[in-house]
């Protein structure tokens, strides 16, 4: 456990400790006095009403007493609340390039926890804003180039120069760009529902030897045209989970596992039972992953061959949805590669009931 978050669940036991203790003292107090007075006016009360008293009278006084203390400390620190204001209303303007001062001059006793507290909130919604304007950055220019190349070269299409092949060619580069902005949007709609408290989970019993198996089929056109060889180990697996989640997840693989093997390679699909877990290792003779782009290839838009993959018409959005779907399912996806070595990514999936949103 890292000492800051040590430190911060003491300081929690501490605060939840000294409201007990005082709550604890308070009604002490107000039973103590409550207790004199009716055995010196002899009144004689229901025991339920005694307790009420003691009870109203006992939140009373604490109250009363934390008011004093922030009174108190309000005091002491005039320029702390001042600054914890000011703060607040930068926030509320979109600034996050804002901190409390932790001037070690400055006496703040127990409202440390409050500065640390609130500037780590402004660090986290800063690295958060960060994060969205990359994102509208990358969306931005991944419509944007398609939409100049259509543009381009619908213009280009008006010159009665061109020959009836350039005019084909011209029209199948519009046909590619215009099917990437079409996969581009369903991704982005894919991933926001994902994301979303709203995304349908629907588990069930299913076989995900054959689920696999049905679906190297139905790419077999993509991995024949290069001449690529598929072999599969499946032992026969059955599974509780998300069908149609999970098909995107093997389809987006496999995909990208024909995408970057040349021709005459192989791919290996294997899937691996235990009473625990099911394992599926998809492996590539491909042109592999540098070891420093492997621990970034399951973020949104990050592309590891960049040429290849504006060539091929990748968005870079489809390992994101890998990542998050076998997330939602408790799972975990890891990748080994090298250079010119190929490619494997390697799902892990529990077997029983566990696997669903957190």
């Amino acid at each position: 456990m890292k000492p800051g978050k040590l430190k911060d669940i003491v300081h929690r036991l501490l605060g939840i400790t000294v409201a007990m203790l005082c709550m604890l003292g308070s009604s002490a107090v107000v039973y103590y006095i409550s207790y004199r007075l009716l055995q010196y006016y002899k009144i004689e009360l229901p025991m339920l009403a005694v307790q009420l008293i003691n009870m109203a009278g006992g939140l009373i006084l604490l109250f009363g007493t934390i008011s004093i203390l922030v009174l108190v400390t309000q005091r002491h620190q005039p320029h702390l609340f001042e600054e914890v204001r000011e703060v607040f209303r930068q926030i509320g303007k979109g600034n996050f390039n804002v901190r409390l001062n932790r001037d070690p001059r400055r006496k703040l006793g127990h409202l440390e926890v409050l500065v640390d507290s609130v500037n780590e909130m402004t660090e986290k919604l800063k690295e958060m804003e960060a994060m969205r304007q990359e994102f509208i950055s990358n969306v931005s220019h991944e419509i944007q180039s398609p939409l100049t190349s259509i543009r381009g070269f619908a213009q280009a299409l008006g010159g009665e120069s061109l020959t009836e092949e350039e005019r084909r060619h011209y029209l199948r580069i519009i046909e590619m760009e215009s099917t990437r902005l079409s996969r581009l949007s369903d991704n982005l709609l894919k991933l926001s529902s994902l994301e979303s408290d709203f995304h349908r989970f629907q588990p069930s019993d299913f076989r995900l030897d054959k689920q696999l198996r049905n679906l190297v089929l139905a790419c077999e056109p993509q991995w024949l045209e290069k001449g690529i060889e598929m072999e599969l180990e499946l032992t026969p697996a059955t599974i509780r989970a998300d069908e149609e989640m999970l098909s995107q997840v093997w389809v987006n693989l496999i995909h990208n596992s024909i995408k970057f093997t040349p021709s005459g390679g192989t791919i290996t699909i294997s899937l691996q039972l235990s009473p625990a877990e099911a394992s599926v290792r998809i492996a590539d003779t491909g042109i592999g992953i540098k070891v420093e782009e492997q621990e970034r290839i399951f973020e949104r838009f990050y592309k590891a061959d960049k040429s290849r993959n504006r060539e091929s018409g990748g968005s870079g959005l489809g390992l994101s949805i890998v990542k998050k779907i076998v997330d939602t399912h408790k799972g975990t996806v890891k990748v080994q590669s090298s250079p010119g070595a190929g490619t494997q990514f390697i799902v892990t999936l529990p077997v029983g009931e566990t696997s669903g949103p957190g």
